[in-house]
């Protein structure tokens, strides 16, 4: 009989669970077929962006590792997969893979802060077959979902600014527990200043930010009798605090406020607003406090900010939450290109990959993105090309030999610069939010070659 969880938290001693059952299959099969040690490649890529892109931040690698790093199957497990029934014709090789598991592949991948585009590799696991299919559910969950975060956070900062503050709201609306520190931390390396998620900001060495809700005002102000009481009490504990100033009437409120700074009752570093017309009514709090920081959330993205700015709205900052941390998914896939040297691609209409273990080469000027080349690893893709070698990039690196790791994590300061740079460095038609263009990308001469091949091979 399957055992019953009614815990349902994670811990990380769970993710290597953390699958599709095709995964364990497969493996089955594989270790029936004697096939599950043939060296095997599988690149993990999107086909097409989401709807309005020019582009994505790679973003996820580092939780990737580390659940690399801590890929094994504990004997309750192995235990709890054999009461399913499911595996009851399974090889008992099978069972002893499970229990000896432990990642031993290579890593390959581009930096975390790294924009990339359709079918460029953002990771490659070489490993021993059995290895590299059990990995994907987990490393497409993480890398997919963080890249989306990233992105979007990017473009907000692309279009606020580097003076305006962003705020990383979205806890409440972000898909699951796990996933919002997930989507704090992208958030953060995609450009967002700071988060209000208290777990996510104290793991990741940062200070947690916030103001107030409404129901603090209407609770005092029922209780005690005004709103004015609930600004002065929160301030009380809180003086530097931002107040919330739409629970009744936001005019109403500012020009109290307004009044007391006056008088010098009161001192106010920040309002924000969260309903109405943020134009007119950012206007207007200006100027009649125009020494006070203005916030503004509800429903805000990138569009919203853009919208806001060429209306002239007296905005300082940003809380963002729901349009940040959901949306059109990012939609990685993580399909096999190579086994024992031969080269493998999925030749099905619309979802064709290109074969063989790949590098990007990235051909700037200036700081500026010119061309891409997508080429194999062992090619001279620099010999077919006019620009000077001096000026390409290599984006895909070694970042796992053997199992073992080869650096350390980056700090999320170290991978925010890198997203910045590497957004200055695209052209505005592809940072545009109407249409955007994405640069050209040459397939080399000898993955055209290899890819007509494959698919000559494999018809």
């Amino acid at each position: 009989m399957v055992q019953e969880y009614l815990e349902l938290s994670l811990s990380p001693e769970d993710y290597t669970l953390l699958t599709d059952l095709y995964q364990l299959t497969m493996i089955a099969c594989y270790v029936g077929e004697k096939i599950d040690q043939r060296q095997a490649s599988f690149e993990l890529f999107v086909r097409k962006l989401p709807t309005g892109f020019g582009y994505l931040i790679a973003m996820g690698l580092a939780q990737a590792l580390d659940y690399l790093e801590k890929f094994r199957f504990s004997s309750e497990q192995i235990d709890a997969l054999k009461s399913t029934g499911i595996f009851a014709n399974a090889p008992s090789e099978f069972w002893s893979l499970l229990a000896e598991a432990k990642f031993t592949g290579n890593v390959w991948a581009v930096k975390e802060g790294t924009a990339i585009f359709p079918n460029q590799p953002l990771l490659r696991i070489e490993a021993p077959l059995w290895q590299g299919q059990l990995v994907e559910t987990y490393l497409l969950n993480t890398m997919n979902y963080q890249t989306l975060i990233a992105t979007k956070a990017a473009r907000m900062r692309d279009i606020a600014g580097n003076s305006t503050k962003l705020l990383e709201f979205g806890t409440r609306r972000a898909f699951s527990p796990q996933a919002s520190v997930l989507a704090a931390r992208a958030a953060l390396a995609g450009g967002m200043d700071a988060t209000s998620n208290v777990l996510a900001a104290l793991k990741l060495g940062r200070k947690p930010v916030g103001t107030m809700a409404h129901s603090l005002v209407m609770a005092i102000s029922a209780v005690e009798g005004s709103e004015e009481d609930a600004f002065k009490s929160f301030q009380r504990y809180f003086p530097t605090a931002t107040l919330l100033i739409d629970t009744y009437d936001t005019l109403s409120a500012t020009r109290l406020l307004a009044r007391r700074v006056k008088q010098g009752e009161m001192q106010i570093s920040g309002v924000r607003l969260d309903s109405g017309n943020l134009v007119e009514l950012s206007q207007k709090v200006r100027s009649l406090l125009p020494k006070v920081r203005i916030f503004a959330s509800g429903d805000i993205d990138e569009w919203e900010i853009a919208r806001l700015q060429k209306e002239n709205a007296c905005i300082d900052g940003y809380g963002i939450g729901t349009k940040l941390v959901t949306g059109v998914p990012v939609n990685g896939v993580y399909k096999l290109v190579e086994i024992d040297g031969i080269p493998a691609m999925k030749n099905t209409t619309g979802k064709v990959s290109y074969p063989g273990r790949k590098q990007i080469y990235r051909y700037l000027e200036n700081g500026q993105l010119k061309q891409d080349y997508l080429g194999l690893m062992a090619e001279d893709v620099l010999s077919q090309t006019e620009p000077h070698t001096d000026s390409f990039v290599k984006l895909m690196i070694q970042v796992v030999k053997n199992g073992e790791m080869l650096q350390t994590s980056e700090s999320l300061e170290a991978i925010a610069k890198r997203t910045a740079i590497s957004v200055a460095s695209l052209p505005p038609e592809t940072r545009s939010l109407e249409n955007p263009i994405l640069p050209p990308m040459k397939i080399s001469h000898k993955l055209q070659q290899l890819t007509q091949k494959t698919q000559a091979n494999s018809s």
